[in-house]
């Protein structure tokens, strides 16, 4: 056990010391020796650079990053978005994750744990730093609450009921039993309504790469639509749609995944000398190895939809016709400049969030406005006009899924969210699909290391 806590603390100041890969971000680097926390909290650049390095982090480690052990490839294959080349990836595909699944332990549930316990460390180090402005001090709260609530986000949407850990003490945090959901949202929605409050309008970089006041509410919309708090769900899309000297559609498809689009809510920077893991990992130039689009879903755009000939490519060789997301148009690099950032959060998701509560409040006729809209920028001109709830409901789903396919695993938490899973699931996958393959499993190696976690249904 002693073992364990000293890698995992290692780890933890490694995410927290790590420089962020970009002079643009963060004009100083890590500490040259390891940090101590007194070290760490002494000024605003050593302090800044704990929550920096959590991003540098989601970029290169796996469930954030946007490689094939990302949420975006994982959540993908769970789903109906991605087949698989892979044996490991396969196993997702299947819905078949055994517990003691490598990819699942380190990538999908310790590593969000490891950013929350950054996030627990730097709060606690916040309170009694000297040495820390108050408008650093309050900004990096922001921050640390946004993360934890974006990472807790996941774990209660991947695994349901988790450890609710609000501490760096290990020795309480180790011996957390889990929490219920509605807990866990409760948590969430504090800290992002924290981070709301504290953090500025505006972004803290000339770029869109750190949470700002409104990348907290996008989020808490999107908590609120979860959570079935409809009028809280409005009215928080609203607040960020409304931000038009900041938010704005991008009316050509090519440009929304650029880096600073206008409709970027929250980017994450690629690592220095190279453009997104999405594009490396999505885009084919052979056979697949990782993965590529079903071409059931790339049937279901119609002919005249622009997200299918802008954001859908194909390789063809004597194997047969792959198809792959074409949002992002960089496989590596262009001349060794980098002109793509990876898409945490955007604005098309705040119309559709908007409409889904809306349509939930017997309001489809406001619903269909921000439908048509996000219709509309595909190319599909003609409005739908007059449908009932239950049509719209229906639209919604379809619309997300054309709208957010290959990103963030929208797809699979929208069929679990929407009780639609096993209905989807089961014509598409047969036996292989169980209802309990819904949530994931813990992994066998954190039950045995905390004997108050349980383990979920079916596994």
């Amino acid at each position: 056990m002693k073992v364990i806590k000293k890698k995992l603390v290692l780890f933890i100041l490694m995410i927290a010391t790590s420089n962020y890969s970009c002079k643009k971000f963060l004009e100083v680097g890590p500490p040259k020796d390891q940090a101590t926390s007194t070290e760490l909290f002494s000024n605003d650049a050593s302090a800044t650079s704990a929550i920096t390095g959590v991003y540098s982090r989601m970029v290169t480690s796996g469930a954030f990053s946007g490689n094939q052990n990302s949420i975006s490839a994982l959540c993908g294959l769970s789903a109906d978005d991605f087949n698989s080349y892979n044996s490991s990836l396969a196993l997702f595909d299947n819905n078949d994750i055994p517990t003691t699944n490598f990819v699942l332990q380190t990538f999908l549930w310790q590593e969000p744990y490891a950013y929350i316990y950054t996030s627990n460390a730097v709060l606690k180090g916040l309170k009694t730093a000297t040495g820390v402005s108050a408008s650093t001090n309050k900004q990096l709260q922001g921050e640390a609450k946004f993360i934890r609530a974006f990472c807790y986000f996941y774990l209660v949407n991947l695994f349901g009921d988790v450890p609710l850990n609000l501490s760096s003490d290990y020795t309480i945090s180790e011996l957390t039993p889990r929490s219920s959901t509605a807990e866990i949202y409760n948590q969430i929605i504090a800290d992002l309504t924290d981070a709301e409050n504290l953090l500025s309008e505006n972004y803290i970089t000339s770029e869109r790469v750190r949470p700002n006041k409104w990348t907290a509410e996008a989020l808490l919309s999107r908590v609120y639509l979860y959570t079935g708090k409809w009028d809280l769900a409005i009215q928080a899309a609203t607040d960020v749609i409304n931000q038009t000297s900041t938010y704005a559609l991008v009316d050509n498809l090519n440009g929304v995944f650029l880096k600073n689009s206008t409709e970027a809510i929250w980017q994450l920077l690629p690592t220095a000398g190279r453009n997104t893991r999405e594009g490396t990992l999505f885009i084919l130039t052979s056979t697949p190895i990782f993965v590529s689009l079903s071409p059931s879903f790339v049937s279901q755009f119609a002919p005249n939809d622009n997200r299918k000939t802008q954001w859908i490519n194909q390789f063809t060789n004597s194997t047969g016709t792959y198809y792959y997301p074409y949002k992002y148009k960089v496989r590596t690099t262009i001349n060794g400049s980098i002109v793509e950032y990876s898409m945490v959060i955007r604005l098309a998701e705040l119309y559709l969030i908007r409409a889904e509560a809306q349509t939930e409040l017997g309001q489809s006729n406001l619903a269909l406005n921000d439908i048509n809209i996000i219709r509309k920028r595909a190319g599909l001109i003609t409005p739908l006009l007059n449908l009932n709830s239950e049509e719209c409901l229906t639209e919604i789903e379809k619309q997300r899924h054309l709208e957010l396919f290959s990103e963030w695993g929208h797809r699979w938490l929208d069929l679990k969210r929407t009780n639609r899973a096993s209905a989807v699931l089961s014509l598409l996958k047969g036996s292989s699909w169980k209802e309990t393959d819904a949530l994931y499993p813990i992994p066998e190696v954190d039950i045995s290391r905390n004997p108050k976690i349980t383990q979920n249904p079916g596994y």
